[in-house]
């Protein structure tokens, strides 16, 4: 579909400036979808979705209008552009506003964001959740709960600029809840662009342990204890680390970093947090944001240190800054944040600690203050008690409340 994606997104432009908008972006998608979900220890239900979502950014003396649809026909979107012209008169300039960029001669496509596997198995995903259910019931658990979801994805991008870019890619997007007895549960996941059978079943293998070993739980005292997040429940903090790194967020006041600049010390210096866009293993990586800016990877903290804000063409001419090719048409966005690894293993994690915690998983993260960082979440599924270097007994689920600088710059080692 790349010829037919690409000539109706440029037509789109076309008929947006024939309509009477001085500039015009169209990004449309088109995706396969299946998802399989497993209930009480079997494939339950299969869902199928093919989806044609088409985006249109319009710009008529510095008004600037950003539509999603989801069309059946072309006439909509035709009678869409029709329509928006008459909105446009009627609202006030954008305050971001700055002209569309020209196209760079210099983006090289990522080789790789195609799995063949992946599109094999979106007409029958049954084969992998039964896989997955067979690993976790290896151990002793009563049932598992999870989904599989996989998507193959086109996208072109169209703009008045004379942008043409296509790119299309895969993705598995995985987890697995595992039970036994009253109170033992566990859950892991995984995300990436390639299907790996047994990364799947060591998903399953690591929730169906974790249940196990957090049977019989009890409570423990409030208190001030060190803590060792798991992958999951460090990296649901980080996304918020990492969406206060938009230079939106911190012109609206949504970000922990709105009195700093780069080069400030925002964490300890064991942690280097990364935008890895061009990562062909990882779900979020593309080669071009949506105003056709080629992708990059960039530090965002490094060694402790804030090193990038996040811009696309608007924020960055409101500082006289450069664009980090992060553009959504809104808000800049990080495409995949990865955190360089440290040098010990769990289990030297666990020795170090005196009295602590280990957290597997999280939900309900919410922010009470966004400039502060002052966040709560409620822990769940296994969850244990360290005492002297060791696991002692798993406990009963716990509310955390911190600030994520606080989080960010205690940070004493990472596995």
């Amino acid at each position: 579909m790349k010829e037919e994606l690409l000539t109706l997104a440029s037509k789109l432009v076309e008929k947006a400036l024939g309509e009477g908008f001085s500039e015009a972006a169209v990004k449309i998608t088109s995706s396969r979808r299946t998802m399989v979900k497993i209930a009480n220890s079997e494939p339950s239900v299969v869902q199928y979705w093919n989806t044609l979502n088409v985006g249109l950014y319009l710009v008529k003396d510095k008004k600037i209008l950003i539509v999603e649809l989801e069309p059946s026909n072309i006439e909509e979107l035709d009678k869409s552009i029709r329509e928006l012209i008459g909105i446009a008169d009627k609202i006030m300039e954008s305050p971001f506003y700055a002209p569309l960029p020209e196209p760079d001669k210099k983006l090289e496509p990522i080789p790789g964001l195609v799995d063949d596997n992946i599109i094999k198995v979106l007409d029958n995903p049954v084969e992998l959740a039964e896989a997955v259910i067979e690993t976790a019931h290896r151990e002793r658990i009563d049932f598992t709960a999870g989904a599989i979801d996989l998507a193959y994805t086109e996208k072109a991008l169209a703009t008045s600029k004379n942008v043409e870019l296509y790119e299309d890619s895969t993705r598995i997007q995985a987890y697995l809840r595992a039970f036994v007895g009253e109170d033992g549960s566990g859950q892991w996941a995984l995300g990436s662009r390639k299907l790996d059978r047994k990364k799947l079943e060591e998903m399953a293998s690591i929730a169906a342990r974790y249940a196990v070993d957090s049977r019989g739980r009890v409570d423990i005292e409030p208190g001030v204890y060190d803590i060792i997040l798991s992958p999951m429940v460090f990296g649901n903090l980080l996304d918020l680390v990492g969406r206060m790194s938009s230079a939106f967020s911190m012109f609206m006041g949504m970000s922990m970093f709105v009195k700093n600049k780069p080069g400030d010390k925002v964490a300890s210096e064991k942690l280097t947090l990364i935008d890895d866009a061009r990562n062909p293993e990882l779900p979020g990586s593309t080669s071009f944001d949506d105003e056709g800016i080629p992708t990059y990877s960039k530090p965002i903290i490094e060694n402790g240190v804030l090193r990038t804000i996040l811009h696309n063409s608007k924020t960055a001419a409101k500082v006289g800054a450069k664009t980090t090719g992060n553009a959504g048409w809104i808000t800049p966005m990080p495409w995949n944040l990865i955190v360089k690894p440290g040098t010990h293993s769990l289990e030297e994690l666990i020795g170090e600690v005196k009295k602590g915690i280990l957290v597997t998983n999280n939900w309900y993260t919410r922010l009470q203050n966004y400039v502060e960082g002052l966040f709560s979440t409620i822990t769940r599924d296994a969850l244990f008690l360290i005492e002297n270097g060791k696991i002692t007994k798993p406990i009963n689920k716990l509310r955390i409340a911190d600030s994520l600088s606080r989080l960010l710059n205690n940070i004493e080692a990472l596995g």
